[in-house]
């Protein structure tokens, strides 16, 4: 049984499913745009979206709005105005918020950024992946480097002073001194913010079907680390296992996610976690965009729900606390679980007992090892399974 004390603060996610082209290792729900965009009946839906999840947030306050995709910025400044401001009639938002737009280069420029930040939008983040024309080509982006250092420069002569850029490494043939140039060169642009990701090949995508050749593991260590000191001598701290920061710029609404805040999810595909005074819930949306427009604001729009078991709730808090390079405080596993902390004992001697997790009273951290060999240390709080008996095998 859950026991909240208080209910965890609430986020906002907004799913745009839709890009100019779909990227070869991108495994995100979104669509290749074919004709043309519908931007007001998209909205509409939204709206409508919105609307029927209420009730489950009734009277509380929103704390961030991310905007992601697919390609928000295919969207114009005028439409996403009227998001913004449907948004703000029907849910209380915190007169701070943080509302992030992600954008692509190649489909912006500064009259388009004007029109974001003039919209209510506070805070832009750029997919930029590498400042090398090749290695764009690659990856099949639609901008090249001209695109990717205007679109920076939009940014900040726009009037956001803050702003993440996304930037890969270990792309196909890259050595360690292309990423450092990649790497100088977002930096150069002045972000208060960097993810930082290393190329994945994800199932089902045609990278995964087709795979580049990609940098071996002894380099890719040696790429991360020297990419990780270069960031830290300019004044980025490294505060979750992908994200970089200067003081004060964490994106708080990621933030929320790995503290196991709460988040409704609106648009094609997007997930929620609501808290209640009952336990947890995780709802999905409708992943096709067609299928999505027919069926939003009503129950049918819903490709999923489920009540979190309490196994799972704790497995799913440390899966994101431990992303944290803080950690987090103790009390939060309570707080956001409404479980004992001594439900997790057992893993949590384990984990300290291997070196993977600070042991500390009061905070809950993994240690640099633990960080390095996260995948080893998550696993030691997966919810047990029932061992068949004899009969069963």
């Amino acid at each position: 049984m859950h026991h909240f004390g208080a209910l965890p603060p609430l986020s906002l996610y907004v799913h745009f499913p839709w890009c100019v082209r779909k990227c070869p290792y991108c495994d995100f729900n979104s669509h290749p745009l074919r004709g043309e965009l519908d931007e007001a009946r998209y909205i509409d839906a939204l709206f409508s979206d919105l609307e029927i999840d209420l009730p489950r947030v009734w009277g509380r306050t929103v704390y961030t709005i991310f905007l992601g995709g697919g390609t928000p910025s295919l969207f114009s400044p005028a439409a996403i105005e009227r998001l913004v401001a449907g948004l703000r009639a029907r849910l209380p938002l915190s007169p701070d918020a943080e509302i992030t737009l992600e954008a692509n280069p190649g489909t912006v420029e500064l009259e388009r950024f004007r029109g974001y930040r003039a919209a209510g939008v506070n805070r832009l983040s750029i997919g930029i992946q590498s400042f090398a024309d090749e290695k764009l080509r690659a990856l099949g982006r639609i901008h090249g480097r001209e695109e990717a250092l205007a679109a920076a420069e939009a940014a900040r002569a726009a009037g956001f002073d803050n702003f993440n850029l996304d930037l890969m490494y270990g792309l196909p043939d890259q050595t360690p001194d292309e990423a450092q140039a990649d790497l100088r060169a977002a930096l150069a642009q002045r972000p208060t913010h960097l993810s930082l990701y290393q190329l994945t090949l994800e199932p089902n995508t045609p990278f995964h079907a087709a795979p580049p050749v990609l940098p071996d593991e002894d380099l890719l260590v040696s790429m991360q680390d020297s990419l990780q000191r270069e960031l830290a001598s300019q004044g980025f701290y490294q505060y979750e296992v992908s994200a970089y920061a200067r003081d004060g710029h964490g994106c708080r609404h990621n933030r929320n996610y790995w503290q196991f805040g709460d988040y409704l999810g609106i648009g094609a595909g997007a997930h929620a976690k609501i808290s209640d005074p009952q336990g947890i819930t995780r709802l999905s949306k409708r992943k096709q965009p067609r299928d999505y427009l027919s069926h939003a604001g009503t129950p049918a729009a819903l490709a999923g729900e489920s009540r979190l078991s309490l196994q799972d709730t704790a497995f799913e808090f440390m899966l994101n606390a431990l992303r944290l390079t803080d950690g987090v405080p103790a009390s939060l596993f309570s707080e956001r679980t409404g479980l004992a902390l001594s439900s997790v004992e057992k893993p949590m001697a384990q984990a300290t007992a291997q070196g993977l997790l600070e042991s500390s009273t009061d905070q809950i951290r993994a240690t640099a090892l633990g960080r390095r060999f996260m995948n080893d240390l998550i696993a030691l709080f997966l919810p047990e399974t029932e061992h068949p008996t004899a009969a069963e095998r």
